[in-house]
């Protein structure tokens, strides 16, 4: 693995992740339920203009389509799963999620099915991917891995 980019904070993320998926015209989110739904809703807020959709779990019979509403990034009506990227996120590869990595390769096989632009991008915090030897197994285009600091301040 090589770095091809380096930056800072929220914007630094969606920043590098508008950047991977130019020309994505539909893009499949893949994460557990509750923990990276908002990472997806956050992720997908930049790509708006796309096709998004969220899957819960691996579970590819649930997926759910990701839109714009009044109220920010919603999940809504169930979709095709399909997609010309896939980003798996976080969340599935911590330990006490106990998400099956090999099921997890094959869900990505899966939601690329009939694509011919064919990307898969890990989203990750703290190397949660790497620490889990998920870069050894998955075959991933691009991995964003980013770090928090925090702070908490009273005053």
């Amino acid at each position: 693995m090589k770095i091809i980019n380096t930056s800072q904070g929220v914007g630094g993320i969606l920043n590098s992740f508008r950047g991977l998926v130019e020309g994505a015209e539909k893009i499949t989110f893949v994460g557990t339920p509750g923990f990276c739904t908002p990472f997806a809703e956050l992720l997908g807020f930049v790509v708006r203009d796309r096709k998004l959709a969220f899957i819960p779990n691996l579970n590819f019979e649930k997926a759910r389509s990701i839109s714009m509403a009044p109220e920010g990034m919603q999940l809504g009506e169930p979709v095709d799963g399909h997609a010309d990227v896939v980003v798996l996120l976080g969340g599935l590869a911590m330990p006490k999620i106990g998400t099956d990595l090999v099921q997890t390769g094959e869900i990505a096989i899966k939601v690329l099915e009939g694509s011919d632009k064919r990307k898969i991008i890990g989203v990750c915090f703290q190397s949660m991917f790497m620490q889990q030897k998920w870069d050894q197994v998955i075959n991933f285009d691009y991995i964003i891995n980013a770090d928090l600091d925090i702070e908490v301040l009273e005053t």
